[in-house]
């Protein structure tokens, strides 16, 4: 185990960088040394979190077809840095990821952003357009306001594993992630456990003071290519954020999928590994 004591068993060791003031993030480069343009894959918020978790069997996927993945965990997740004396608000995070790609002197590259860091993504391809060749989204949050959000089952759960009486338990997990799938039996139940130890050492403070704007209104902003995943049964993240991206994005590409819940690259892997390696060739 390291300092946070997180074993590699739940969360592997892979490189930590500067992202300034002192703060370090850590991430997994799978596939550096390929040809193929990089991808910062952003995982979304919940307990336990971590790029590795998260997207693992998806960037192992595109390593074969020879794209490099650069697997982030966001401040205040997995291994990175945990600061208590600040907001989680969305502009910090997606500022500290972009000086974690900026360390490692990767200039312009690919964003695949679930939940959370699928507002990331957006804040960052608003605040630098030039640095972002294609944009990925998964079921991206920040397209609501805070209390469309709020009255979802899925939030609400998630705010009970969280602030339950007995804390963060593995019953409250898995009765958290059950709710991120359409069927039961894609629930990740050795994900789960693994998330479940690096829960156990995160402050309580990055989930009480994350803020995520509504940026619907500046979608319209957004000139890269734009590709939307989202499950239709996804009680996180409404899927009438698909229609505003479809609407309002002059050059996207939004695929609705029936039977699939939150986790779009967990329980329809194939599709999704197939449909982002086309928008990547193609755009």
């Amino acid at each position: 185990m390291n300092a946070t004591g997180i074993s590699e068993h739940a969360l592997p060791t892979g490189t930590f960088v500067d992202v300034g003031d002192g703060l370090r993030l850590h991430l997994h480069d799978v596939g550096a040394g390929t040809e193929g343009s990089p991808i910062l894959w952003l995982h979304g918020s919940g307990p336990g979190a971590s790029g590795w978790s998260n997207f693992g069997p998806n960037a192992e996927v595109l390593q074969v077809h020879g794209y490099r993945s650069i697997l982030l965990d966001s401040l205040g997740y997995g291994r990175s840095d945990r600061p208590v004396d600040r907001a989680y608000e969305l502009e910090e995070m997606a500022g500290r990821a972009v000086a974690a790609m900026d360390a490692l002197g990767i200039d312009r590259f690919t964003i695949v952003g679930n939940s959370q860091g699928g507002a990331q993504a957006i804040r960052i391809a608003l605040d630098h357009p030039d640095r972002v060749d294609r944009l990925v989204l998964m079921a991206p949050g920040g397209l609501e306001s805070r209390d469309t959000y709020m009255a979802l089952s899925g939030i609400r759960s998630m705010m009970r594993c969280i602030y339950g009486p007995e804390g963060i338990t593995p019953d409250g997990m898995v009765k958290l992630f059950s709710k991120q799938v359409f069927d039961a039996a894609h629930v990740p139940h050795d994900v789960i456990a693994l998330r479940y130890e690096v829960a156990a050492t995160q402050p309580r403070h990055v989930f009480e003071s994350m803020r995520v704007p509504d940026q619907s209104e500046r979608l319209g902003e957004l000139a890269m290519p734009v590709l939307a995943l989202w499950g239709m049964d996804d009680v996180f993240c409404p899927p009438s954020g698909a229609l505003k991206i479809a609407e309002r994005v002059g050059n996207a590409r939004v695929v609705l999928l029936t039977r699939c819940g939150h986790w779009v690259m967990v329980e329809h892997a194939d599709v999704f590994n197939r449909t982002l390696l086309d928008f990547l060739r193609h755009g």
